[in-house]
């Protein structure tokens, strides 16, 4: 074996799962052994001081920096008894991943010796270079002071050696520059909106939380064959590769037995999580092979959103632990499922959840109607904003991709709740309502029990799905920081109910009952937003033609879709809910239409670089091989026997040729393409420069290199195949 390929594939034969001892408690006596959650804060913290930090936990009252050197003091001894020996803010820039600065604990005693010091001060703020983080201008190289601020909504953590403090990242000048800081703000929104409509039901409520449970979908590689595929390395997505002849098509990977090594790398990762906090329930093979899944239970969308990030984190480290990497692109394979991120979110007051149905009373039922449409109303008249929440340069390949949600934003709601909503709709009374829980189905088995059936079905296809108490966002990333999604969501949906709230009490302060003037515009904003309920085929095309005359966004060019954040109507809402400032959504777009020209950047130059170097001279030479054979039959056989041995030889040559001709010439157009986009100076122009001119000549020039590989000499082609990386265990 002279090819690094077979190489790296036999040795990825070799391997056999890394034996992972877990700790002698149970999971739940191990849980949160590294957060400084409320148990440790109990026992570290004065009486007082623990008491005003819950306060500021529960109640969302401003922290005290009075107390920010007891808490610093408490954390640090903590932290010391369990070996740490640095710090560092952790935030969420708009990179999409995390960032960290690690300082030691040690300072001068002046004494010509060190002492270990961590203040108040260092815990609450620290000053990261702002210009080194996308800005879009906010900053610039000269103006580099932004301020990083500790969250103490999130609990800090211990990672290795480092105490991890969860913060939010600002400029010098007052503007978020990070995912945190607007989510709590629009946490805030949503809370302060949804507790004043409660108080139509139920008084007694004092708050409502944001509540999140995603779901992340991964695939695993080894590691070997990662590293010999220089597209996997610089892109996270194999740019080139031809179907393998079995993938997905048996259905027989989702839910199957996990594999040896894989099962050790899910027991590993859940340890770690579970010690960190963050509480993993699920883990099953997905759909596409190598393809798998883990979830947590659902938590407060804050805490949510950070686990989510820390857990991507983890997974990449322990995967290399086990001779795998993990793999978060969206798809990072062509021709199988690609991977999202399910948000399942819903709003839960300090008394219960409110979007759960059926209620114990006719009131339960219209609070459990009322947030639902409100909902509705939210996604319904913010769908491109949301939307364009979820885009990206990387999702934009598996949305509408008959394996994930269009790129349409519906919402689907099962018959019973879909024709609840008809009936108030039709309805000219103010008759309060009831709804059926679950029903019994016995099967003709006898040892088979009776069954609970929901009173919703599911769809597949919805990207915005009820599915019994909350709503599961389909269409989120992989990769993304959950944040953005829920971001604009709680923005909507808090919006709304602000929107709703002012309407009802204009009608009772007309003189309306409260019971009337609720269902009175409960059943107005039924009818507002029914283009947002669809409850059939997402994939087919004929949905595309009815969302279109619904008046819903089916734009597909991920840098159009961004302009929604730009729209008067998304402006006004974030301004108004206080969540981000125009200047601050300006930013934003900049940053996101200059990644989105960068990763379509880099995956031509790698495409280009592969091409050239790896695919042509493999073809050619298999083409100079193929030339000698040919040229060895005429030397031996009588010319006519020899062109008939030699047909098939002198096809695959020809065909060689027309092939790298083309990809020669593919490459040649796409560094021109690049050329002329990289001359536009709008952010937003190259953005779309490069959607509708550089990304389509790649995909011209995969076509042929694809049929290439199914042609060459299986000993000469040097990257690893999709039946070696999809198969391997």
């Amino acid at each position: 074996m002279t090819n690094l390929r077979f190489q790296v594939v036999g040795e990825a034969f070799k391997k056999k799962a890394v034996e992972v001892k877990a700790p002698a408690e149970r999971p739940y006596e191990y849980f949160g052994k590294k957060v400084f959650n409320r148990e440790k804060m109990y026992k570290y913290l004065p009486k007082d001081v623990y008491e005003k930090m819950v306060d500021v936990i529960d109640n969302g009252t401003r922290l005290d920096r009075s107390i920010a050197d007891a808490v610093a003091a408490g954390i640090k001894q903590w932290a010391v008894e369990n070996g740490v020996t640095h710090y560092t803010h952790w935030f969420q820039p708009l990179t999409e991943g995390t960032a960290e600065k690690h300082d030691s604990f040690i300072e001068h005693d002046g004494k010509g010796g060190m002492v270990e010091e961590f203040s108040g001060k260092l815990l609450v703020q620290q000053e990261p270079d702002a210009s080194s983080f996308p800005s879009g201008g906010i900053r610039n190289t000269f103006e580099a002071r932004g301020y990083s601020a500790w969250d103490p909504t999130s609990p800090v953590f211990i990672m290795d050696d480092t105490l991890c403090i969860p913060t939010i990242f600002i400029s010098y000048t007052g503007e978020a520059l990070d995912y945190k800081a607007p989510l709590l703000r629009t946490l805030r929104a949503v809370n302060v909106a949804a507790t004043e409509v409660c108080h139509y039901f139920y008084p007694e409520v004092k708050k409502v939380q944001s509540n999140l449970g995603w779901e992340q979908e991964y695939f695993l590689v080894d590691e070997g064959l990662y590293s010999a595929r220089p597209d996997l390395l610089l892109t996270g997505r194999t740019l080139m590769g031809h179907d393998s002849a079995k993938n997905q098509q048996m259905e027989d990977h989702y839910f199957g037995t996990i594999p040896n090594r894989v099962q050790a790398f899910m027991k590993d990762l859940e340890i770690q999580a579970l010690e960190l906090g963050i509480p993993c329930k699920t883990r099953h093979n997905e759909v596409a092979p190598n393809q798998f899944e883990v979830a947590p239970i659902f938590e407060e969308t804050n805490l949510a959103v950070d686990h989510n990030m820390l857990l991507m984190l983890l997974m990449k480290k322990v995967a290399r632990k086990h001779g795998f990497r993990a793999l978060l692109h969206e798809k990072p394979f062509a021709g199988i499922n690609g991977s999202g991120k399910h948000n399942n979110w819903s709003l839960s007051t300090d008394t219960g959840v409110l979007l759960h149905a059926p209620g114990k009373t006719p009131i339960d039922n219209l609070r459990f109607v009322t947030f639902i449409v409100e909902t509705l109303m939210g996604v319904y008249k913010h769908n491109g904003l949301i939307k364009a929440s979820i885009m990206s340069a990387t999702n934009a390949h598996r949305l509408g991709a008959n394996e994930a949600p269009p790129a349409i934003i519906s919402s689907f709601l099962g018959k019973q709740l879909s024709e609840l909503l008809d009936h108030i709709e039709a309805s000219d009374t103010e008759e309060l309502f009831s709804m059926a829980g679950k029903q019994g189905m016995t099967m003709d088995i006898p040892e088979i029990p009776e069954l609970l059936i929901d009173n919703t079905d599911r769809n597949r296809t919805s990207p915005f799905a009820f599915t019994g108490n909350r709503f599961e966002f389909r269409a989120v990333g992989s990769e993304a920081n959950c944040a953005s999604a829920m971001i604009a969501l709680n923005s909507a949906v808090a919006e709304a109910l602000n929107n709703f709230k002012a309407r009802v009490d204009a009608l009772i302060a007309k003189g309306a009952d409260t019971t009337k003037a609720i269902i009175d515009v409960v059943r107005e904003d039924i009818k507002t937003c029914k283009p947002i309920r669809f409850d059939g085929n997402g994939y087919s095309d004929e949905w595309v033609a009815e969302a279109t005359s619904r008046g819903l966004d089916v734009e597909k060019s991920c840098p159009v879709i961004f302009e929604r954040y730009l729209d008067k109507a998304s402006i006004d809402m974030f301004e108004s809910l206080g969540v981000m400032s125009q200047k601050e959504l300006e930013a934003r777009n900049e940053v996101k239409w200059e990644t989105y020209t960068k990763k379509i950047q880099i995956e031509a130059r790698v495409m280009g670089d592969l091409s050239m170097n790896h695919i042509i001279p493999v073809a050619t030479h298999y083409q100079s091989k193929l030339l000698k054979n040919v040229e060895n039959m005429r030397s031996i056989f009588p010319k006519e026997k020899a062109e008939t041995l030699s047909a098939r030889n002198m096809k695959i040559i020809e065909e060689i040729a027309e092939r790298t001709a083309i990809i020669e010439k593919g490459v040649e157009d796409l560094v021109n393409a690049r050329k002329v986009a990289n001359k536009i100076e709008s952010e937003h122009d190259k953005a779309i420069a490069y959607h509708d001119t550089v990304a389509p000549l790649m995909e011209s020039i995969r076509y042929h290199i694809d049929k290439l590989e199914l042609i060459v000499e299986d000993d000469l082609w040097t990257l690893p195949k999709y039946r070696e990386m999809l198969f391997i265990r």
